[in-house]
């Protein structure tokens, strides 16, 4: 789910988010995105619940810092320590009031003192989550109407694109003022992009409003993520970032009907015109908590330096999309400007180390783009592959994939746990490797005599294992960042998500057109005839098996998630 978005969000996902063939969760993931699920949708310490009553978790001592994090001296951790204990003390007082009764040891997410923030959080991640299905259910249509097929994909990466931008910002945002500021002017800005998408005329103007959408999603995913680490102990903080997968199950479920009931009956413009009334009244809920929050970390400007790297990677980003969707000759230049302004960029903006997977943070951020991308890359070709190889109406190719919507729930409370908590990095090295599993296991479909349904099963093998992973790797991130990088450090793993979406589904297009996909009949409505309208199983073999083989990179990098000597 990795559009928050599933999903990442995406992010969320957040699960995570819609993306083409398949719904992103994210923890950001919010358009897609996917579900997005516990990011950071998204801490192994010598025993679990070693926080204090006040929720202030242990300080890493210098040498366990992360590579690629800020090392603290003896001196910053010692004020750190200080300024965390006082903004934490702060917190609780003002809540004893309501909660005086109930042991801080004892409360939980819906305890009086937490019940308004964790609700407004599960509401807006949810109503982000039906967006994201629902723009996945209607789009067919929205293009038809606006004369736009040929830019169909532009719908779905403009929100990702711009998502990577404002992903940073909030960030930068979060750190600097709190994040009361960002989470209102990205649901604002979400908003505004469902009024413009609902209103336009022209298919372009449709993207602009999707664009707008994925800067508001961007906003919002990382400031929901930066709201857990302040204004929850470290002890709920698991069960909080799990409910960010939770919220996407019944949106996932109920999204494609209630969205093409109204197309149907209403028009599809209401599915996005609709939307932006119903976020506000979570809003108002938890803005008495929100209030309460202490503010950024840092009394610097925002690092503009930081910004303009997204801005870059967001353009560079767009650019490789339109080299990839309009194969030409000339396609090539965009292409080259587009990798020559992503790459380097890339680099700079995520925790130094990532992509050669240093231990402790920087393998926490690859993490996240190998599972985000690895789930993706395999499920936006499995509904096509049902249709073209099995003979799958679209509507039961979809289906499959339900089951991966709830385990990936079930996934996430599974690693919320106490008892866990010491076995967080070998659960999500189990949850790479069924996903692996998972891919690999479709896959078998493609064999004469294997019954269809052994992709619905597999399915839930791999939702199970996302849930572990994403919501695992959000909790991870939270430990390993201090309170005042807590939002820079949340977007980096957002921009991983949408990067590991974007690298990674590109990937697997360009399998399928390799092994001769390309030809592929998806436009049949009869079962026998799209049973025998296409014969490319190689195509599909090579995008799943890829697919897994990206899997089992990811399971080697739970080996580096712990913080220490390389």
């Amino acid at each position: 789910m990795t559009d928050l978005d599933p999903c990442s969000v995406d992010a969320g996902a957040a699960p995570t988010p819609a993306g083409g063939a398949g719904v992103v969760r994210a923890a950001g993931g919010i358009s897609g995105a996917a579900p997005d699920a516990s990011a950071p949708p998204s801490p192994s310490r010598p025993a679990p619940d070693t926080a204090t009553a006040t929720g202030a978790p242990p300080r890493e001592a210098p040498d366990d810092r992360p590579d690629g994090g800020v090392a603290d001296t003896a001196g910053d951790a010692t004020g750190h320590e200080a300024q965390d204990s006082a903004q934490d003390g702060a917190r609780d007082r003002a809540r004893d009031g309501a909660d005086a009764e109930i042991p801080a040891s004892e409360a939980t997410v819906f305890s009086r003192a937490y019940r308004a923030l964790t609700l407004g959080i599960i509401s807006v991640v949810s109503l982000i989550a039906f967006e994201a299905s629902a723009v996945t259910t209607v789009m067919p249509v929205a293009a038809d109407r606006l004369d736009g097929v040929g830019l169909y994909a532009f719908a779905f990466s403009g929100y990702f694109t711009a998502s990577l931008f404002a992903m940073t910002l909030s960030g930068e945002w979060c750190d600097r003022r709190g994040p009361l500021a960002p989470l209102f002017a990205g649901v604002a800005a979400f908003g505004a992009g469902l009024v413009v998408a609902g209103s336009a005329t022209q298919m372009w103007m449709f993207i602009v409003g999707r664009g707008v959408q994925g800067i508001g999603g961007g906003l919002v995913i990382v400031s929901l993520y930066v709201v857990v680490g302040r204004a929850f102990p470290q002890r709920l903080q698991p069960a909080v970032l799990a409910s960010f997968s939770a919220a996407w199950v019944l949106p996932v479920i109920v999204g494609p009907v209630v969205a093409g009931t109204i197309a149907d009956h209403v028009g599809w413009r209401w599915v996005f015109l609709g939307m932006p009334v119903l976020v506000l009244l979570p809003l108002m809920v938890m803005l008495p908590a929100l209030r309460t929050l202490p503010p950024g970390g840092h009394s610097t400007a925002m690092d503009r330096r930081r910004i303009l790297l997204a801005l870059a990677v967001a353009a560079g980003a767009g650019l490789l999309q339109f080299a990839v969707q309009d194969l030409r000759w000339l396609s090539l230049l965009p292409g080259v400007a587009g990798a020559a302004l992503l790459v380097p960029c890339v680099l700079r903006l995520l925790p130094a180390g990532t992509f050669r997977a240093a231990r402790g943070l920087p393998s926490v951020v690859l993490l996240r783009g190998l599972a985000a991308g690895t789930f993706l890359g395999a499920e936006s070709f499995v509904p096509l592959m049902l249709v073209t190889e099995r003979g799958l109406s679209p509507t039961m190719a979809g289906l499959s994939l339900t089951g991966g919507g709830l385990t990936w729930a079930l996934g996430s409370y599974a690693q919320s746990r106490p008892r866990l908590h010491a076995h967080r990095e070998r659960l999500m090295g189990v949850g790479m490797l069924m996903i692996a599993v998972s891919i690999a296991l479709a896959a078998t479909a493609l064999i004469d005599g294997v019954p269809a349904w052994i992709v619905a099963a597999s399915w839930v093998i791999g939702g199970f294992g996302m849930g572990v992973t994403i919501s695992g790797g959000s909790v991870l991130l939270l430990k390993l960042s201090r309170p005042e990088d807590a939002g820079s450090n949340a977007a980096s793993l957002q921009v991983s998500d949408a990067l590991g979406n974007i690298s990674l589904l590109g990937a697997s297009g360009v399998l399928f057109v390799a092994f001769g996909g390309g030809s592929a009949t998806v436009g049949t409505h009869d079962a026998a005839d799209a049973a025998g309208s296409s014969d490319h199983p190689a195509a599909f073999a090579a995008v799943l098996l890829g697919m897994a083989a990206m899997a089992l990179v990811g399971a080697f990098v739970t080996t580096r998630l712990r913080p220490g000597k390389a």
